[in-house]
């Protein structure tokens, strides 16, 4: 009988990249709920001004690009694809449910499982591209589109051309053309632009995770909390609003 093969040592650095975006995270959306939730002034923290804005896209963009970066070294994309996108069903439903004036309709998690799928489906066809050329591509995609579903090409408050306004009648918002007129999601992250952003980490992980790869093994100790929590970012982000919202209410009791 042949022997199973050994697991494969993880990347000790992503799972610490990961851990740092999330505890970025509970960070943001803690002030998130201690100010827009539950109606407490703060002095800088506002998700209009310039500094959150950046620190909100930080965030989602180490989340994205982590994940397009680790797709080739899961060994069972398909059934991870649909494990987030089963997760990403429940938070619309809780949402839906619990906080109508917070749904989430097409977030990360939709975003992210969606990104897995689609990528699983072309594979075969992003493996002929080089990895060079498939991660500047999608990054010059990116930074084209990040403005589509604000109906303009362009980049943040780069605007280089008006989109027509029959793209977005239709209500679209999965791909990224959502009639805003009548569309609002808390959290939302469509295809266009973000799977490009998604598809950016994945050739880069075709281009250097081999050589990254030799430097797998045991984090050091100092890292190793962090690495622990990067590596379970899954079930944390599923339950850590409630969490958070639960401590925030005790502490607004006191």
């Amino acid at each position: 009988m042949r022997q199973s093969s050994a697991p494969r040592a993880r990347l000790w650095q992503l799972d610490a990249l990961r851990g740092l975006a999330l505890l970025n995270m509970l960070a943001y959306h803690a002030m998130y709920d201690w100010v827009y939730l539950f109606g407490h002034e703060s002095s800088w923290y506002s998700i209009w001004s310039p500094g959150c804005h950046a620190w909100q896209q930080y965030i989602c963009w180490s989340f994205i690009l982590l994940s397009g970066l680790s797709f080739s070294l899961s060994r069972r994309p398909l059934k991870n694809g649909l494990l987030v996108s089963a997760c990403a069903a429940v938070l619309t439903l809780v949402t839906v449910t619990v906080m109508p004036e917070e749904s989430i309709w097409f977030g990360v998690l939709h975003l992210l499982g969606s990104a897995v799928l689609i990528t699983c489906l072309l594979r075969s066809l992003l493996e002929k591209i080089p990895a060079g050329a498939g991660m500047a591509l999608s990054a010059l995609l990116f930074f084209l589109t990040n403005q589509v579903p604000y109906g303009a090409l362009g980049f943040e408050s780069l605007r280089l051309a008006e989109l027509p306004a029959a793209l977005y009648a239709r209500n679209w918002y999965i791909l990224g053309f959502p009639d805003l007129s009548v569309f609002s999601s808390a959290d939302y992250f469509p295809l266009i632009p973000w799977l490009f952003l998604y598809w950016t980490g994945y050739f880069f992980g075709k281009k250097f995770l081999p050589a990254l790869r030799r430097y797998a093994g045991t984090p050091p100790a100092l890292l190793r909390p962090l690495c622990a929590l990067g590596s379970h970012t899954l079930p944390i982000y599923m339950i850590h609003q409630p969490v958070i919202y639960g401590g925030l209410w005790l502490v607004s009791l006191i």
